[in-house]
């Protein structure tokens, strides 16, 4: 999760580095979410390698499994983003560049806000999934859950000021822009499933 959250991490800089048109910035930190990337890759195949089969584990292995891949959506989801910008050079709208840069910080601090989540497993399996522990985890649950709502309403508002710019935009553009603006909220939403993955294993 500390690789999958600095991953997404890259994106402040490198959507700052797009809007002042730093292409030789945003090709070094493409390149930088790509080996970040691919260190996820290799941490999630060790973990699948090593995650003991036992009966007797806290928790259902699949459980474990299923949580990793949903990490890993959020390296997945940086690198599809800034390949996307990155190979079409794309711009952002004067009009909208504040209120982009605001939605991607907030789905990089919703992401931040799951590591933060994750981090409190040993502490759950040394308490028994019982305790002030969960009470804990709970709360980072639920602040989890505020900030994918907050990247919700900023999505919403990115997409009326790019519906207002439309007539003043090529077509393409504005159909990936649109992608753009999905991916990155797909970040918060997986740091929302996050969330709800561990509510299932505090639950069982």
């Amino acid at each position: 999760m500390e690789t999958c959250y600095r991953t997404a991490r890259v994106l402040n800089d490198f959507f700052a580095a797009v809007i002042s048109s730093d292409w030789p910035k945003v090709d070094e930190l493409r390149a930088q979410i790509v080996a970040l990337e691919n260190d996820a890759d290799k941490l999630k195949g060790q973990i699948r390698a090593q995650l003991p089969k036992s009966m007797f584990m806290p928790v259902a292995r699949e459980d474990l499994l299923e949580l990793v891949l949903v990490q890993d959506r959020i390296p997945n989801l940086a690198r599809d983003v800034s390949g996307l910008v990155q190979g079409r050079r794309m711009k952002i709208p004067e009009g909208m560049q504040a209120s982009f840069l605001e939605f991607v910080e907030r789905n990089v601090a919703a992401a931040k806000k799951a590591r933060k989540t994750i981090r409190e497993l040993d502490e759950l399996y040394e308490t028994g999934f019982r305790g002030e522990e969960v009470e804990l985890v709970t709360r980072f649950i639920s602040e989890v859950d505020e900030l994918e709502h907050q990247t919700d309403d900023l999505q919403a508002a990115l997409r009326g000021k790019l519906f207002a710019l439309e007539a003043q935009l090529p077509p393409v553009d504005v159909i990936f822009l649109y992608k753009v603006i999905e991916l990155l909220g797909e970040i918060g939403n997986m740091a929302e499933r996050i969330g709800r993955r561990l509510e299932l294993l505090i639950a069982r």
